[in-house]
């Protein structure tokens, strides 16, 4: 029992699979907060180029 609880705390295959999980995550949060802060910057720019196509038709 005691050989199996050394094998067991020295093994360290799953530690990489945690890290890529944490990474993952980090990457995903990352791409939400960027989404986030871009989608109200895109709705405001075609807003904006909405209008000024509208208004130009509208004079023409």
């Amino acid at each position: 029992m005691q050989s199996f609880m050394k094998a067991f705390f020295r093994d360290e295959r799953g530690v990489s699979a945690m890290e890529y999980a944490v990474l993952a995550g980090i990457v995903v949060i990352a791409l939400g907060a960027m989404a986030a802060t871009f989608n109200t910057n895109i709705g405001a720019m075609f807003t904006n180029l909405f209008t000024n196509v509208t208004t130009s038709q509208n004079k023409a």
